[in-house]
């Protein structure tokens, strides 16, 4: 996990986010337990009530489950639910958005495929006219 906390939310809630990334991620699997509330707390010098407030949200989503004196472990079908709803989260909200980008750059679907399966290198038109610089400078 990064040591780094943002200023824009919670702590305990970016703490949250980053065992849900770890879980989407394949990191943490189904059935593995998390690190201990003091764990977590000493390592990244945060209260450990913090801490439990974001493995409680966790376990609120259903996402995880206590078992008592032995610590907090990941419920089967986490990821699986993780993954649907971070599905409809990224079409509700960050889709559009995209889509709207990529209609006002002019962009079709062929040339978006492309790009990837190069390795997300720039669109020929790009890359033409980078080489074209590219030649301008070594005629100087």
């Amino acid at each position: 996990m990064d040591r780094e906390w943002s200023d824009n939310q919670p702590i305990y809630r970016q703490l949250r986010d980053r065992v849900v990334a770890m879980i989407l991620d394949g990191v943490l699997k189904e059935g593995d337990s998390l690190p201990s509330v003091r764990t977590v707390a000493a390592e990244y010098r945060v209260n450990p009530l913090t801490v439990l407030k974001g493995y409680q949200q966790l376990v609120d989503e259903g996402l995880v489950e206590t078992r008592r004196g032995r610590g907090m472990f990941i419920n089967n079908g986490a990821r699986n639910l993780l993954m649907q709803g971070e599905r409809q989260k990224f079409l509700a909200e960050e889709w559009p958005r995209i889509h709207a980008t990529i209609q006002r750059l002019g962009l079709d679907p062929e040339e978006l495929l492309k790009s990837t399966s190069n390795g997300n290198a720039p669109p020929r038109s790009a890359n033409k006219q980078s080489n074209a610089n590219d030649n301008d400078k070594e005629d100087r």
